[in-house]
Formats: structure tokens, C-alpha cells, sequence
């Protein structure tokens, strides 16, 4: 890896850490919980087009864990790490399929984000009950995935035109 890419990536992360910072500051309650808007997916769904694979999981998990330790707790890192991972999963399988677009990918990125969630707090909870939240959870994750989606493609087309070396 070129020190201009380290350094791009480096970027990417401290963006997407601010975004969650920002989001961690919008007083949205929607009603359930651990629905948020995902700014920071922004971030990981452009560089899901223009990084590596792996560089793009390193700006995942760096994300999630300095979000969860400067404005979070451990439990949120659990959920975080649950629904971002499984999230990073599907987008770059579906990516490498070639047939959705970026808003396709994130929708897809966003739904299995809250399904993460939902298994952990299955797990946590130890109560099938919590399950409940399935529909609500979809339906933000479909809502949500395709903001973040529409918002990526515009800013991507902007950044491939930046050598990252």
C-alpha cells in the first residue's frame, strides 16, 4: 500500500467517524431501537467502489470500534460490529455480482445491517420475542440504504476522478 493511499484511507475513516459523531448529535428517535440513519455508511459504501476489499473491512472495523469507544459502549460496539460486518459481507458479494446498482448494494447493505443487529440482541436478550422489531427494522433499512445509496452515487462519481495512487 502507497503512503498517498494509507493516507487516503486514513481520511476515509476519520470521515466516517465524524459522521458518527454528527449522528450520534441528531435528536431523531424513530421508535425503535438501534434504528439510525447511517451517515457513516456513506463512506463505506464509496469506498466499497473504489478501495479494496480489505482496506474497505479496515475502515469498517476502525470506524466501529473508535465510534463505539468516543461516543458509545461496549454493547453498542457488539451491535455495531454485528450489523457492520454482516453488512460489509453482503455489499461486497453483491458488488462483485455486477448486477445491482450502489443504491441496490447499500438497500441490500442496510437491510442485512439490521438483521446483524437483530440476531445479536436475540442472543443477548436470550427471548425470540425481541424478533418483533423484524418488519420495522426492514422497512428502515430499506428506506435508509436507499438514501445513503442515491447520496453515494452522486459523491462517488465525484471522487473516482481523485488518484489515490
Amino acid at each position: 500500500m502507497t503512503t498517498k493511499r494509507a493516507a487516503y484511507c486514513a481520511m476515509l475513516t476519520a470521515l466516517a467517524v465524524i459522521f458518527g459523531y454528527v449522528e450520534a448529535l441528531i435528536p431523531i428517535g424513530f421508535g425503535i431501537p438501534g434504528v439510525k440513519l447511517g451517515l457513516a455508511n456513506i463512506v463505506i459504501v464509496i469506498a466499497l467502489y473504489i478501495l479494496p476489499n480489505y482496506q474497505v473491512f479496515v475502515i469498517q472495523l476502525m470506524r466501529i470500534v473508535l465510534v463505539s469507544f468516543l461516543f458509545g459502549n461496549m454493547s453498542m460496539m457488539l451491535y455495531s460490529l454485528a450489523g457492520g460486518m454482516l453488512s460489509l459481507l453482503v455489499m461486497c458479494y453483491l458488488k462483485r455480482m455486477d448486477i445491482f446498482s450502489v443504491t441496490g448494494v447499500s438497500i441490500a447493505g442496510g437491510v442485512s445491517h439490521n438483521i446483524g443487529q437483530l440476531v445479536v440482541a436475540v442472543l443477548v436478550v436470550q427471548n425470540l420475542k425481541i424478533a418483533f422489531y423484524f418488519p420495522a427494522l426492514m422497512m428502515a433499512g430499506l428506506v435508509t440504504g436507499c438514501v445513503i445509496g442515491m447520496l453515494a452515487c452522486r459523491i462517488k462519481s465525484v471522487i473516482e476522478k481523485i488518484d489515490i495512487g
